[in-house]
């Protein structure tokens, strides 16, 4: 299998790449950034998903793609139009059109981030965005919905939480993943034969997860690592922390929290 990873400099990039090892055939590397260290089955391409041409020319040849390039934070809207929004239409259009038929795509807990953390979720919970970031990532859930059912390019919507090293907060112990859960779920949504357009969430195995990851087990997700080993490293992160009522009230933590002028909610009194 020939696959493309878009945003391959990246940390999470970075890691897949590594746990990959020579699983594929080939691994195409494309990102803004240059790659230190390819490998004998890597290639590079340096530039931007929001350059259409450049996009087609690196999906040549492909099989599926794993689509990491994003402004990972919140920012000016016309900033996440050019890369998350115009960037993601390119990868399917290109996909499409040179017959790659495999997208992974690395959505967000943001997607759902105005979710209160007293809430369990799976897959079918209606997108709540709590940033211009997380509203990106439903666009790209929905992007790929559409060409699922129109153009045949199957699609798994990877809502990733914290794949840091190492959970750092009672939040992120919540939402966390490691590297090897995370090439996991990427390897199911390059080759199970059952993918049309499903949506899992991003986490290990953790005992405090406001997720029911469910459907992401149905495909034959086993995670190997939980971030209830690190509990200790969670709560003294904890304790240096000082939420604001809203941050600590919703599963997107400091991204609801930006801007917010939502009014009064359950722990907050003024």
């Amino acid at each position: 299998m020939r696959i493309l990873i878009t945003g391959a400099a990246g940390r999470i990039g970075t890691s897949l790449r590594r746990e990959f090892g020579g699983r594929y055939e080939l691994v195409r590397c494309l990102d803004r950034l240059p790659i230190d260290d390819p490998q004998p089955h890597e290639e590079a391409v340096v530039g931007d998903v929001s350059d259409h041409g450049l996009v087609e020319r690196a999906m040549k040849g492909i099989d599926g793609v794993i689509h990491l390039a994003a402004i990972p934070r919140e920012a000016a809207f016309q900033d996440i139009l050019e890369v998350n929004v115009v960037g993601t239409w390119n990868v399917y259009e290109a996909a499409r059109r040179q017959g790659a038929r495999r997208v992974v795509f690395g959505s967000s807990n943001h997607a759902v981030g105005f979710y209160p953390r007293t809430e369990t979720i799976d897959h079918r919970a209606p997108p709540r965005p709590d940033s211009r970031y997380g509203l990106s990532k439903c666009w790209g859930e929905a992007v790929g919905a559409l060409y699922a059912d129109k153009y045949a390019v199957k699609s798994l919507h990877i809502r990733i939480g914290n794949a840091g090293e190492k959970p750092t907060s009672r939040r992120l112990m919540a939402i966390w993943i490691s590297a090897r859960d995370l090439a996991q779920l990427c390897r199911i949504g390059l080759e199970h034969p059952g993918i049309h357009n499903d949506i899992v969430y991003g986490i290990s195995r953790n005992a405090t997860a406001w997720h029911d990851n469910s459907a992401a087990y149905a495909l034959g997700y086993a995670p190997q690592d939980s971030a209830d080993v690190y509990e200790d490293v969670a709560m003294a992160g904890e304790a240096k922390l000082t939420h604001d009522p809203v941050e600590a009230y919703f599963q997107g933590g400091g991204f609801c929290a930006l801007e917010y002028a939502g009014g009064l909610f359950p722990g907050r009194q003024t």
